[in-house]
């Protein structure tokens, strides 16, 4: 599968020599691959780099070392801009524009000419359930609806990447569930998603991959379930409490912890968990179940940034 992002080596430095101080790293060596067609995350605490990152493949900021891709083309042809969608975080609409003509308007600005009498309005706007509202002044437009609205502008010239910087910020939950829909939607399409968001269940329940930043560090990268697994503790249901001549033998060459017919293994090397199952069949044990232990992709998150301060 080809990229749809592709990033080597990406250092942002923003000097400060006119103040007689040293420049602050944004980026440090940041290097990742998005496929297309799936749904990105980016995650990090407030000056991670996450922003900088974004603003330097939209071409808004220059890195200082580095290369970036975006669908095979480098990030500074700027021809490659009109196959990008962008709802950037607080985004502003002139409150004297109706929904329509705040589409209209960011349309055109991405080389898209319609008019208020496009198909292309109704069918974004009934997207993102906005239709019965496209005449009304944004000055009327609760935060959640101008949400909304974002993305639908970010998807009116039909992108084949879309950029969301906390796409769900403002938004009831129904209307957040609404939105991951139509991000599930898009990627159904073909589309790339990449999202920017402190929402970190959002993310978890929408992502197909995850990137954590932390101090303009890349810390973590990999699919959701990956980050999410902690892959040295096993829990193993049993069907009955273990004799005590079993678990005596069991906590000679292993070490786990017994409650209420759960045993949680640690595991050394990848064969424990086998040779554990194994002695427990010997010892006539019936095991209801085998899982991997995850954590939350916040507990990862915050594990991340604790490891990276270490």
């Amino acid at each position: 599968m080809s990229n749809s992002i592709s990033v080597q080596n990406l250092t942002k430095i923003f000097e400060s020599k006119p103040f007689g101080k040293n420049g602050i790293t944004a980026l440090d060596d940041v290097s990742f691959s998005i496929e297309k067609g799936i749904i990105f995350g980016l995650l990090g605490p407030n000056g991670a780099g996450k922003t900088t990152l974004i603003k330097i493949l939209l071409g808004i900021v220059f890195p200082s070392k580095g290369t970036a891709e975006i669908l095979d083309e480098n990030i500074e042809n700027w021809r490659v801009r009109k196959k990008i969608g962008y709802l950037p975080e607080n985004h502003k609409f002139p409150n004297y524009l109706t929904g329509e003509e705040v589409i209209v308007y960011n349309a055109k600005m991405s080389g898209f000419h319609i008019d208020k009498n496009s198909p292309k309005i109704s069918e974004v706007l009934n997207l993102v359930k906005m239709e019965k509202w496209r005449k009304t002044k944004i000055k009327k437009y609760s935060k959640g609806m101008l949400q909304r609205l974002g993305l639908a502008q970010a998807i009116v010239h039909d992108p084949e990447i879309v950029f969301l910087d906390e796409p769900t910020d403002g938004v009831d939950p129904i209307g957040r569930k609404e939105i991951r829909d139509i991000l599930v939607e898009l990627k159904e399409k073909g589309k790339t998603i990449f999202i920017n968001s402190h929402l970190l269940s959002e993310v978890e329940l929408v992502t197909d991959k995850v990137a954590i930043l932390n101090e303009g560090k890349l810390v973590k990268f990999g699919t959701v379930d990956e980050l999410t697994v902690d892959r040295q503790i096993c829990e193993i249901q049993i069907e009955n409490d273990l004799p005590e001549e079993t678990l005596t033998l069991l906590k000679q060459n292993f070490s786990f912890s017994s409650d209420n017919h759960i045993l949680t293994l640690e595991i050394k090397n990848n064969d424990d968990t086998n040779k554990f199952m194994d002695e427990l069949r010997k010892n006539n044990v019936n095991i209801l179940s085998v899982n991997q232990k995850k954590s939350s992709l916040e507990d990862t998150f915050i594990k991340s940034l604790t490891e990276t301060k270490d």
